[in-house]
């Protein structure tokens, strides 16, 4: 079991979803609020590379919107999948966050402990998403240099792979911590919002390892 971090600690992953929720809001401001916007290659390239996902639906739903954005470059589909993903991971670790001070375990201290465990999983793979976020941008910045190498690409790229990977897992924990738990509404509420938070996360994982196959950016 993770030690549980405090809930001040957690506060501090305000400012990075604050940044990019701004980022994905600056990236609809242009219109692409629709499955519609884009050429039909752009959405087509969306689609395609969504199918390459465990969950393509959901994939190609929360993506298409962006697909002026996008423009048929798997970076950018990466970096936006994972921005999406992160948003989806905060805010259910947020919920949590409240759920823990708030939830009524009817005297069920292991209800109450996989709900804490829970947060504290879903914490870490904030923390390991924002770092893909931030290798991610810095990927996107040395991308525009000629100097960058395919060693130094596929390096950062594992890195990114190494905290999705690890983000899919926490969050894959707190579910796992709710098997022995009785049903009660709160294992149904937590299960279901988790559930939808991994498929989130694992088409991201996805289409960043699509976008590390290229071996350069």
């Amino acid at each position: 079991m993770k030690t549980q971090r405090p809930h001040q600690l957690f506060l501090l992953s305000i400012i990075i979803f604050a940044s990019t929720f701004s980022y994905l809001q600056s990236v609809t401001a242009t219109g692409e609020q629709s499955p519609t916007t884009g050429t039909t290659g752009d959405i087509e390239f969306i689609r395609s590379s969504c199918n390459t996902t465990l969950y393509p639906d959901i994939c190609y739903t929360s993506l298409s919107r962006y697909a002026n954005a996008v423009q048929q470059n798997p970076g950018q589909l990466a970096r936006i999948a994972i921005a999406v993903s992160f948003s989806k991971v905060h805010r259910t670790a947020s919920y949590l966050s409240n759920l823990t001070r708030v939830a009524d375990y009817g005297g069920n201290s292991r209800a109450a402990l996989a709900l804490h465990d829970c947060f504290s999983n879903l914490n870490d793979a904030v923390d390991e998403i924002r770092g893909s976020i931030k290798q991610m941008r810095q990927i996107g910045s040395a991308g525009a240099g000629a100097s960058t190498s395919a060693d130094s690409f596929l390096f950062q790229m594992s890195n990114v792979q190494t905290w999705m990977s690890a983000a899919l897992t926490d969050e894959e924990t707190c579910t796992d911590g709710f098997q022995d738990v009785e049903n009660c509404p709160m294992k149904t509420d937590v299960n279901n919002r988790v559930t939808k938070v991994k498929k989130f996360t694992s088409n991201a994982l996805a289409l960043v390892n699509g976008y590390a196959s290229k071996g350069m950016p």
